[in-house]
């Protein structure tokens, strides 16, 4: 059985540079002061666009209270970007456990 799980529609942009994170080696967009934002310094699982393309991903937390959003290589041929380039990534909705 397959329960969806609630969301929260949010609307958070976030611009940068597509970065290889260093300790895993994922290319990502580093988002500043998230934990802060979504109050939490665990994983949070999104949806949103990334330059207009629609993606899911689940934002992983760096120790620094920022975390990563990690960008799979299919969405990134789609963008035709890669590490250096920038994007612009709208979150727009939080999926959250169902308890």
């Amino acid at each position: 059985m397959n329960a969806e799980l609630p969301e929260e529609s949010i609307d958070i942009p976030v611009q940068g540079s597509i970065i290889k994170d260093p300790t895993s080696g994922w290319l990502c967009v580093e988002m500043q002061k998230s934990g802060e934002v979504f109050g939490t310094r665990m994983p949070v699982k999104i949806s949103g666009t990334v330059d207009g393309l629609p993606f899911e991903a689940t934002l992983l937390p760096l120790g620094n209270g920022n975390h990563m959003i990690p960008l799979r290589s299919a969405l990134r041929k789609q963008l035709k970007k890669d590490q250096g380039d920038e994007v612009t990534i709208r979150l727009l909705k939080r999926i959250k456990k169902s308890k």
